[in-house]
């Protein structure tokens, strides 16, 4: 689980970068100074959150 919320993470990360080159912006917003905006602190949890929901039902349903 550890490995591919890492790998998810990374995803998100580079994901988010993608975007922002497209739309040639340095920072998503400016809640945060020289933080690349609030989408900067969440890209990673936008992917690692469907992944360890989806992990975690698998992991913990009941088996009849």
């Amino acid at each position: 689980m550890g490995l591919g919320i890492g790998i998810f993470g990374q995803v998100g990360d580079f994901t988010e970068s993608m975007l922002k080159r497209s739309a040639q912006v340095k920072d998503s917003g400016s809640l945060i100074p020289g933080h690349g905006g609030m989408l900067d602190r969440l890209d990673s949890f936008l992917f690692t959150a469907p992944f360890l929901h989806g992990a975690l039902l698998y992991l913990l349903k009941e088996t009849p």
